[in-house]
């Protein structure tokens, strides 16, 4: 039976990693494979395969695909199409993953706590990168992904050694990401946009 700081510091610590996972999908997998593996995160059965050494080259190759295609305009694009699929997927997993969860809480809620999370931050990314690529004619899109990038695998750290912490970096995440968000819709109903 857990006690309820250690429950309540792993429900935050999902939250963070799941805010990350909208950020980048591969970072907080990446992160919670290689905690595992390093003795600092406990996964649950299934999960546990992140930590794998397959598990891990897999998650490696497919974070550094993403990395470097997600810094080229227009396979950016691509990438967050599929993002919308992919982001939610993987905050879904980061968020169930660790053991550390009280176990009376359904799967599913879980499941859809972290795709929520994570789907969100990413549909707010998804609605300023077009922005971003025509206010730059796409030069400012690394500099954004490397800032979403790094975001991310800073969450992802924080996220599980001071849950805390990360809870308050994703509200100021959240805060900035919806203040964007705003400011892209703002701009667009001026430009007669829909």
């Amino acid at each position: 039976m857990l006690d309820v700081a250690t429950a309540a510091g792993s429900v935050l610590a999902a939250f963070g990693l799941s805010g990350a996972a909208g950020l980048n999908a591969w970072i907080p997998l990446l992160a919670v494979g290689l905690l595992s593996r390093a003795g600092q995160l406990e996964l649950a059965e299934g999960y546990d395969v992140l930590a794998s050494t397959p598990g891990l080259i897999v998650l490696g190759v497919l974070f550094a695909l993403d990395f470097v295609g997600d810094k080229v305009p227009a396979v950016d694009s691509l990438l967050h199409a599929a993002g919308s699929v992919v982001h939610p997927l993987s905050g879904a997993i980061v968020f169930a993953g660790p053991t550390e969860i009280p176990t009376d809480v359904p799967s599913l809620v879980l499941f859809a706590l972290g795709a929520s999370v994570a789907g969100s931050l990413h549909a707010t990314r998804a609605t300023v990168r077009p922005v971003s690529t025509t206010m730059t004619a796409g030069a400012g899109n690394p500099i954004l992904s490397l800032t979403e990038d790094i975001g991310s695998a800073v969450l992802s750290v924080v996220a599980v050694l001071a849950p805390l912490l990360g809870a308050i970096f994703l509200v100021g995440l959240v805060a900035v990401a919806v203040h964007w968000w705003r400011r892209v819709q703002r701009s667009r109903r001026r430009r007669g946009l829909p």
